[in-house]
């Protein structure tokens, strides 16, 4: 009878540990955090690296993550929904570039604000966007531009 008790303590401090594990990972993803926020939209020409759950940031700070994600087979450009914590207001003349984390690190989102007094209201859609920027293509630029000789000038 001893060994039942036992398994069951055992079977439920598994559980528990468990159940920690799965709140600590909604909290480190952004899926359980309690706080609501708004929603935005931006088109980017290339979404390179990002894809639905991707982080929000401004200022470094994570302030909302991507949504939706697909083509618009008219434009051939990425269309994006991203949400935004509530009580920042962004002015309408912000711009939303992807960006790198570094090197060997993956992308976000960037909010980057404007400076007028008029505000974006939520649903609207942020007109200006810089796409994501391919590591390889701009190593092979490098290399293309570096096949010049010591001495040579641009005549």
């Amino acid at each position: 009878m001893s060994e039942n008790i036992t398994e069951v303590i055992v079977g439920g401090v598994v559980l528990a540990i468990a159940a920690g594990f799965l709140a600590y990972a909604g909290k480190v993803t952004g899926v359980s955090t309690g706080q609501s926020g708004y929603e935005m939209s931006a088109s980017f020409r290339s979404a390179d690296g990002i894809d639905v759950g991707t982080d929000v940031r401004l200022a470094g700070v994570k302030v909302g993550r991507v949504t939706q994600f697909d083509l618009d087979k008219a434009t051939f450009r990425a269309n994006t929904r991203f949400t935004v914590l509530n009580g920042i207001e962004l002015p309408d003349d912000s711009a939303v570039a992807i960006s790198s984390e570094g090197l060997l690190g993956g992308n976000y989102v960037e909010l980057l604000p404007g400076g007028s007094p008029i505000t974006l209201s939520p649903g609207d859609e942020i007109e200006f966007t810089q796409g994501s920027v391919s590591l390889v293509s701009l190593l092979m630029k490098f290399a293309a531009g570096s096949g010049g000789e010591a001495g040579d000038t641009p005549q």
